[in-house]
């Protein structure tokens, strides 16, 4: 592929959110569940009831440990975008790499968001169609299969703590100028 045959590539900021929108919507509701919740907390105090104290102290805990856990949660979401994007421009589309993560609806997020950017769209959702994946997919498949996925060591690595990867290219930058990032160096496109 060539970068002046890619579709208008957005901001970072765009790509970013539309990878993880629906966890900063979650984030979001982290911050404002924790913020009611140590309300109730401070009203515990005050009535000096033990019972409501430990129950609304847990309720704060819960909610605010959320934050962080979405926090990465989004980061991994973005390196996952970042190799994808990189995965899909250099190979094309790939059944066995969409079927890798069509388990998770935030890393179908992430491979949709790349596959868009990319013109490949419409080879990503038919081929999540035909794997039976619909809208409304939220839970990810694991969770169902394996009920004790908390204490897997796979599970935390590739859900929360992703390695930074560097994307190989500056994709709106070569696309104005017809060259690729390698490296971080911008050279001219041999394709």
């Amino acid at each position: 592929m060539r970068f002046s045959e890619l579709p208008k590539q957005p901001s970072i900021l765009v790509s970013y959110w539309n990878v993880g929108k629906l966890l900063f919507g979650a984030l979001l509701l982290f911050i404002v569940e924790t913020y009611v919740y140590y309300i109730f907390f401070q009203r515990a105090l005050v009535s000096n009831s033990l019972v409501l104290i430990v129950f609304w102290f847990g309720s704060v805990l819960f909610a605010f440990t959320h934050i962080f856990l979405v926090l990465m949660d989004i980061w991994s979401r973005i390196q996952n975008y970042k190799r994808f994007k990189d995965h899909l421009f250099d190979h094309g589309f790939s059944p066995k790499i969409a079927d890798y993560y069509k388990g998770s609806k935030c890393q179908r997020m992430a491979l949709s968001t790349a596959a868009k950017e990319l013109g490949m769209e419409d080879k990503m959702q038919n081929h999540f169609a035909k794997s039976g994946i619909k809208w409304y997919h939220f839970i990810p498949q694991f969770m169902i299969q394996d009920p004790l996925f908390l204490f897997r060591k796979h599970f935390w690595s590739r859900t929360f703590l992703e390695k930074y990867y560097k994307p190989k290219y500056q994709y709106r930058i070569a696309q104005k100028s017809n060259t690729t990032n390698v490296k971080g160096y911008p050279v001219k496109q041999n394709l």
